[in-house]
């Protein structure tokens, strides 16, 4: 499980109360300056510089949110407060001071200069300029380098003015506000699309837990300090992408191409119509099938010119498992990253192409196994006409080490088995049955007959209606017949069409997609076959046009 992407709003202060009367804010917060002889406040500091009156100003008419809404307590009154602070101020004339304040008229705006502008230029970590490198993290959450007299590459123009709640910085222009990949995706316009998709995911979440109760009236309780959480359900699946502590890579499509790839996704994940919340899930299933793969987190890398793993790779795969998440040589012709636009931001790299990189079968389109030997996936009633035993074997030929037998319960018995397949898409499948050689149960002295089956796709179409496949081979005949001498995939159905999405998941189970083996020996060719099988898996193996 992918760890939880939250994002806090921290309790900046106490609805209805002002800052310097609000002991709990003064009690939450303590005083760390060391400011041996300072007797003046920051919010003083900054007002007795007339080069700071613009930076004053927003700092004044900017009020702080707390829960997505705008409060009566300004950046102002907050540095004049009990809390400790170092503050980055841009001198007058090297900002749009008019526009600022145009924008905090509304709560919108408001909150867009709060975050993109005055957090920008605040840090609760008291940071003096010097020699030494450092970084320093701002009220949104971003981190910046100070050295050499500069913080995030703006000069210091009047370093280290001591308050007696923080340290000023007077700064010869803003600190410019650099995005995360989160940000980028849902700001820069050529990545809207993608954006507006991951925002449609955004929720607040209540933690009562974290939040101070002021008991309860009429049955409910009440908050004084409530804190609220910004979650993204789908980043939690997908990647920290907004978190400035981590480091991503991600190749991102512009619009056009995200758009191309899109259509082409969403027919994948087609639902029937008894299917609940259909076309949510359409789109939440289509937008992680297109994004799963296309981040990269920086920790998981070894040699990125080698090859790439995405945050679903596993490094657990057997012989017979296609290795999916995993891409080579990303930087040379035909790779994911090749041709790439770079762009840098604060939490890692974009790399821009004009179209998706992928194929479906690289990606979501995947290999399907119903494993045999695992006994829950079988749809047929125990007592009917067969028993059925999981064997293991070590083999590099066995898909997961193990294998069904089937035995019929008279040796004139013929048997009949539905095994159910999980999380296929709408596309089109080469539906196989694996079986094993006789060889697999005895070495010695194997009975070398082979068996022979009928096979049927049991599924629901557009409407939900069930439907029933015959399969027949390639000659057109209904019966299939194994090779008792060999590992034998047999094809029980090719290019076959299936018309609606079973996908929700690890956690589902349902009986929308199975397939049936009826074992049919007649008397007079018990001689020359036997009902005795040894079933490795039901296999899909995913058809694109390009398929032969």
């Amino acid at each position: 499980m992918m760890k939880t992407n939250f994002h806090k709003i921290v309790c900046a202060f106490c609805v209805g109360c002002a800052v310097s009367s609000c002991s709990e804010w003064e009690d939450h917060y303590e005083n760390l300056a060391t400011s041996e002889g300072s007797s003046t406040m920051l919010w003083q500091q900054l007002k007795g510089n007339p080069q700071l009156s613009d930076f004053c100003e927003v700092l004044e008419q900017t009020k702080v949110f707390r829960m997505h809404k705008k409060t009566p307590v300004s950046y102002a009154d907050m540095l004049n407060s009990g809390q400790s602070f170092t503050v980055m101020a841009p001198v007058n004339n090297t900002f749009n001071k008019d526009s600022l304040l145009q924008l905090v008229q509304t709560a919108q705006g408001d909150s867009i200069v709060e975050k993109y502008f005055v957090k920008n230029h605040i840090s609760r970590s008291l940071t003096s300029s010097k020699a030494d490198s450092t970084r320093m993290r701002l009220l949104n959450e971003k981190r910046v380098v100070v050295k050499d007299g500069t913080i995030g590459g703006v000069t210091i123009t009047t370093p280290n003015q001591r308050a007696k709640n923080g340290i000023v910085q007077v700064m010869g222009s803003p600190v410019p506000y650099f995005q995360n990949i989160y940000e980028m995706l849902c700001d820069a316009s050529e990545f809207k699309a993608i954006g507006t998709n991951l925002r449609s995911y955004e929720k607040d979440e209540f933690m009562p837990d974290a939040s101070v109760s002021n008991g309860i009236v009429d049955g409910v309780p009440v908050y004084v300090d409530s804190v609220v959480y910004e979650r993204n359900t789908l980043l939690e699946y997908l990647g920290e992408l907004r978190e400035e502590d981590s480091t991503y890579v991600m190749v991102v499509p512009e619009a056009e191409g995200w758009t191309k790839a899109w259509d082409e996704a969403v027919k994948y994940f087609q639902y029937d119509a008894n299917t609940q919340k259909s076309d949510s899930l359409r789109d939440w299933w289509t937008t992680r099938a297109l994004l799963e793969d296309a981040i990269f987190n920086m920790t998981d890398q070894r040699s990125m010119d080698d090859s790439v793993v995405s945050v679903q790779y596993e490094r657990r795969y057997t012989s017979l498992q296609p290795r999916y998440h995993i891409f080579y040589k990303p930087f040379e012709e035909g790779g994911i990253f090749a041709n790439a636009e770079k762009v840098a931001c604060t939490n890692g790299t974009i790399y821009k192409t004009k179209e998706w990189p992928f194929t479906p079968e690289q990606t979501f389109f995947k290999v399907l196994r119903s494993e045999a030997e695992q006994q829950s996936t079988i749809l047929t009633e125990k007592d009917r006409d067969c028993m059925y035993y999981s064997r293991s074997v070590t083999a590099d030929s066995v898909s997961e080490n193990g294998y069904l037998e089937i035995v019929p319960k008279k040796t004139t018995d013929d048997w009949s088995l539905t095994i159910r397949v999980d999380n296929n898409l709408s596309g089109t499948y080469d539906i196989c049955a694996i079986i094993l050689p006789k060889s697999v149960a005895n070495t010695d002295d194997p009975d070398m007959r082979p068996c022979k089956f009928m096979a049927s796709v049991n599924y629901v179409d557009a409407s939900g209606k069930e439907k029933e496949y015959y399969c027949v081979d390639d000659e057109g005949w209904e019966e299939f017949e194994t090779d008792p001498a060999r590992v034998d995939t047999v094809v029980l159905a090719k290019a076959f069409a299936i018309p609606t999405c079973n996908y929700l998941g690890n956690s589902q189970h349902n009986n929308k997609l199975s397939i049936t083996l009826d074992c049919s020996i007649l008397p007079d060719e018990q001689k020359s076959y036997n009902r005795r099988m040894y079933l490795d898996c039901i296999y899909l193996r995913p058809r694109t046009s390009k398929s032969e």
